[in-house]
């Protein structure tokens, strides 16, 4: 795949859904592949999709270079689309929701605290187009004749892409996320610069939209709990791989300006034909700076799980990002929901409604394949991420295989 830097005449929408075959020939390796000890052990597709019934889909957004002008562009932008048990499939999940730092949005959650119930797909964008999206979610689910209340209150999240894209521009329209929640399909999902995570960045490096999955072995109940990532936090000096510092290891190929154009004196961002000082975390991510941006983290599983655990799912989401790096910084919207795909038929008009639920002391293997995933699902955000140029040509890099793989041999984590 090429960078994001080059312009295209028109708009473009990739309702962009692959399958696993179709994917493997042009995909890079991901933290599977590469046999990273993040710890667990990965689904067949090391995706949320491991989950039966769980799809997604996305709408990438990607057009124009150069200069920043509100309304026409650089656009670098999408929509992702997770339905917890398919397009076709219109029955509530149990879930629930958790947010390590509030300074984001996620929409619907008080019903979903409320009710228990997840009643719809989750939608991810832009912080500036949560409301497109919500909007055409409700207009998606009246159009398929799905009524479970007069109104609907969907769940939107969002993460700021405000440095690659014109978010003021309102480039996400009604047709994206149609095109996102019609085109959604299981398989191993596209990643990195992709859908809602096509604009974000992530750890200094490009980030963008990650999956990763955990399965338990049979004694502890064979459960999967898979994990889709808007990955859109954190300084490099932070980044962790499986407890290796590979951000320390890596500290040039900072945020850098794609041209030639003379920088105002109090510029923080150098020329990309400048070298970076090596000795310094430059550009924003000086040891004093502080922690910015956010994540949305989406946990889907398939063990028989009731709201109030759930919840408590959505907490170690947590401690995958701590693994990590993050620490959910004052400027940071790190919000997470979780739900389970078990007790179909749960939401009913009848009076009493027969569940399932695992027992409390079964639930610390689900607490600890909800970390490993999360950790493993920033991974291959970061691995599938592409080198990109957005507006103003601000250009962020993706982080180099060679060199990462190259921290983990030096502190003995790989062979």
């Amino acid at each position: 795949m090429r960078s994001v830097s080059f312009t295209l005449a028109l708009l473009a929408v990739i309702a962009s859904t692959f399958d696993a075959a179709a994917l493997s020939a042009q995909r890079k390796p991901r933290e599977n592949d590469l046999k990273l000890p993040i710890g667990g052990t990965p689904g067949a597709l090391d995706a949320i999709t491991d989950v039966a019934g769980v799809e997604v889909g996305h709408s990438t957004i990607i057009s124009g270079s150069g200069a920043l002008v509100v309304g026409q562009g650089p656009v670098r932008t999408g929509v992702t689309i997770v339905h917890p048990r398919g397009k076709a499939n219109h029955d509530p999940v149990f879930a629930s929701w958790f947010a390590l730092n509030g300074n984001g949005e996620m929409t619907g959650t008080t019903w979903v605290q409320e009710s228990g119930f997840l009643e719809g797909p989750i939608g991810i964008t832009n912080t500036h187009s949560v409301g497109v999206v919500r909007d055409a979610i409700i207009k998606w689910e009246v159009s398929q004749k799905n009524v479970l209340q007069p109104w609907w209150l969907p769940v939107v999240a969002e993460t700021f892409d405000g440095g690659l894209n014109d978010i003021n521009g309102f480039h996400v329209k009604e047709s994206h996320a149609l095109a996102a929640l019609n085109s959604a399909a299981g398989g191993l999902p596209a990643e990195g610069v992709v859908g809602g995570g096509t604009g974000m960045r992530c750890l200094g490096f490009k980030g963008g939209i990650g999956t990763a999955s955990r399965k338990l072995p049979a004694a502890q109940g064979g459960y999967t709990v898979g994990v889709l990532v808007q990955c859109n936090f954190g300084s490099r000096r932070d980044l962790r791989i499986a407890g290796v510092p590979v951000g320390e290891e890596i500290p040039d190929l900072q945020p850098c300006i794609a041209n030639t154009a003379p920088l105002a004196a109090n510029a923080t961002v150098r020329r990309c034909d400048v070298p970076s000082e090596s000795t310094r975390d430059r550009d924003g991510d000086a040891a004093d700076a502080p922690e910015q941006g956010s994540i949305i983290v989406v946990v889907a599983t398939d063990a028989p799980l009731l709201p109030h655990q759930l919840k408590r799912v959505a907490t170690r989401v947590s401690l995958g990002i701590g693994r990590q790096g993050g620490f959910g910084g004052n400027g940071s919207g790190d919000i997470f929901v979780a739900f389970s795909t078990a007790n179909t038929n749960s939401w009913s008009s009848d009076s009493v409604s027969s569940v399932r639920m695992v027992n409390n002391d079964r639930l610390s293997p689900l607490f600890q394949a909800t970390a490993q995933a999360t950790e493993a699902a920033i991974t291959n955000a970061l691995l599938a991420a592409e080198t990109t140029t957005g507006a103003n040509d601000l250009r962020i890099y993706a982080m180099p295989l060679d060199r990462m793989l190259a921290a983990m041999r030096k502190y003995g984590r790989m062979p």
